[in-house]
């Protein structure tokens, strides 16, 4: 018996070895089929010339610059109307905001003009905010090197598409621009008395 126990100990640790070796086969094939199958699955298999899925940069979050609060008279007949407003700008990132920065008091005396030649009634109602804070983009993006179209230049843009019969849905064909890095005018305070 004693003789029968060394001859048995090699053949198992053959099966073993044999098994273990299947195993990581097993593993890496699988592997390997699961890789192209994913591929396949997003559009990158060469053999059908699709293209590969084009990866989107990461959304990166806004940075938000507080600008002071600012008291304007309105022009409003007696001129006895003032409004206070609070603006917060939304930008790309923070270079963006170093750059405002350094344009800070070109761009609230421009607010101030801007504001100034405003009624209270104009200013109440919703529509001309949101003119107002356009105007106020424009008036941003205009030190850094970035236009918006006015209103008025919207407007026109929007009767020359229809003239030429372009669907109102389809985007406009435009000149490649550069995207401005202030995305939003945002008020966080508006009070006027």
């Amino acid at each position: 018996m004693s003789a029968n126990t060394p001859a048995a100990a090699p053949a198992k640790s053959k099966k073993m070895l044999v098994i273990i070796i299947g195993v990581v086969l097993l593993l890496v094939v699988g592997g390997g089929g699961a890789a192209f199958f994913m591929m396949r699955s997003q559009g990158g298999d060469e053999e059908g010339g699709a293209p590969a899925a084009r990866k989107e940069e990461p959304k990166v979050a806004p940075t938000f610059l507080a600008m002071e609060n600012m008291v304007v008279n309105l022009a409003d007949p007696g001129g006895d109307r003032f409004a206070q407003i609070g603006i917060t700008l939304e930008l790309a990132d923070a270079k963006t905001s170093e750059q405002v920065k350094l344009y800070l008091p070109t761009i609230r005396s421009g607010i101030l003009l801007l504001v100034s030649q405003r009624t209270s009634a104009e200013l109440l109602q919703r529509e001309g905010k949101e003119k107002l804070a356009n105007d106020i983009l424009r008036e941003v993006s205009r030190p850094l090197g970035y236009s918006v179209p006015s209103e008025r230049a919207r407007a026109r843009s929007r009767a020359a598409a229809e003239e030429d019969g372009e669907d109102e849905d389809r985007p406009a064909r435009r000149r490649a621009e550069p995207r401005n890095p202030v995305y939003r005018v945002l008020f966080s305070s508006f009070i006027i008395q």
